[in-house]
């Protein structure tokens, strides 16, 4: 399905000011960016801007400082890798409106770049405040949502705005939406859906969609104990959540086309730390005084087989505790098979992406979302706000 919405590469700019919604939500480190993946999905939007004479508000949060200036959570180290990654300056603004800020925009020219102080320091950014739209929409002459992993939230500086100038998807959003729609309304099959995590009740309207959808769903990480539980299998101290909506998802997919498979073997901690006691389990029910904290080595050959088979891979969440060594085994088993499959890999935001960095295997996948819970509610099939509010195609 085509995209619905009208990209940046429509939008008349040269000698125009244009607000641009990044995600620069990084994380930091001693004042510094540690990891800037987030900030260059962002450059090939920003660089065709800059080419096209246009000058340039971007406009981002970071962290939640709760509508209160956190002096910590200052977009300046982001500016300052901006700029390096750019090779060109870029200004600081001390906020996200207000007079000084209009005249700093007001000196801007063509290619020239502003970045605007963390606009969750503003009270009225999660409220999707008028005022605070109408504030940033008064800044430039047009919007570009590029912010997928905050598209999902109807804050003033995703939606709101777009309700006082017109709106267009940057590049990153347009991929995002097209790449992740694909996977749902027009897969090349077999479709394997490979989801992990803590909680089944992140994931349960996924699962919901998929079973109508996919041709296999393969349950790892801490929510396939909610699937156990739901069959009576002892669990020992594993982390058990939505143990409900894990037995009405098996009653589901008794009557899909779809095949849910769960683990066969796992591997157990005494503890939840790396240093911990651990030994293998060659099946699944979990004895007291042990929790389950990865999938096993034969379930990691079962969903690297499924994953090899397919046409198209969905990845969302880790199959384990995979940030400790001795339970990474069965994030990493799978990490290999989606590097290796044939067909077409997407992983969905969030730990996953973490995961496959984790090891290395990044440049072997065809997508990595940037949006954990945009990417969620766009498969469940949600409507996202920061993209509803852009112009249409």
């Amino acid at each position: 399905m085509a995209f619905s919405k009208a990209s940046v590469r429509e939008a008349e700019v040269s000698g125009r000011r244009v607000l641009v919604r990044v995600d620069f939500n990084v994380p930091l480190a001693d004042g510094v960016v540690a990891d800037d993946m987030r900030i260059r999905a962002a450059l090939p939007t920003i660089e065709l801007l800059r080419e096209r004479g246009a000058a340039l508000v971007l406009a981002s949060h970071l962290g939640r400082p709760g509508g209160k200036v956190d002096p910590q959570l200052s977009l300046k180290p982001v500016g300052e890798r901006l700029a390096e990654l750019l090779g060109t300056e870029v200004v600081q603004a001390p906020a996200v409106i207000g007079g000084e800020v209009e005249t700093m925009v007001r000196g801007l020219g063509p290619g020239d770049v502003l970045l605007l102080e963390n606009t969750r320091f503003e009270p009225g950014e999660t409220e999707n405040d008028t005022k605070l739209a109408e504030g940033l929409a008064d800044l430039a002459d047009l919007f570009v949502n590029d912010a997928f992993g905050a598209a999902h939230r109807a804050h003033a500086s995703t939606e709101g705005v777009a309700q006082f100038l017109p709106g267009y998807a940057g590049l990153l959003l347009e991929r995002e939406v097209t790449e992740l729609t694909a996977v749902v309304e027009s897969p090349k099959r077999p479709l394997v859906v490979v989801l992990g995590g803590a909680k089944v009740s992140d994931k349960v309207a996924v699962i919901d969609r998929f079973l109508d959808v996919a041709d296999k769903i393969l349950i790892g990480g801490a929510m396939a104990f909610g699937f156990f539980r739901a069959q009576d299998v002892p669990v020992g101290d594993s982390l058990v959540e939505g143990v409900e909506l894990a037995a009405e998802a098996l009653e589901k997919a008794r009557d899909s086309e779809c095949e849910l498979v769960l683990p066969v073997d796992l591997v157990l901690g005494r503890e939840f730390d790396a240093e911990t006691e651990c030994r293998e389990s060659s099946g699944v029910e979990v004895p007291d005084g042990w929790m389950g904290l990865d999938i096993g080595p034969r379930t990691g050959d079962l969903f690297a087989a499924a994953i090899a088979d397919a046409g198209t891979v969905l990845w969302n969440g880790p199959m384990g505790a995979f940030e400790m060594e001795p339970f990474a085994a069965g994030t990493r088993a799978v990490a290999e098979a989606v590097a290796k499959a044939p067909g077409t890999t997407v992983i969905g935001g969030g730990d996953s992406v973490a995961a496959i960095r984790k090891f290395g295997l990044e440049d072997e996948v065809d997508w990595l979302s940037t949006g954990g819970g945009a990417s969620l509610e766009l498969l469940e099939g949600k409507k996202l706000p920061g993209v509803e509010a852009l112009v249409d195609a």
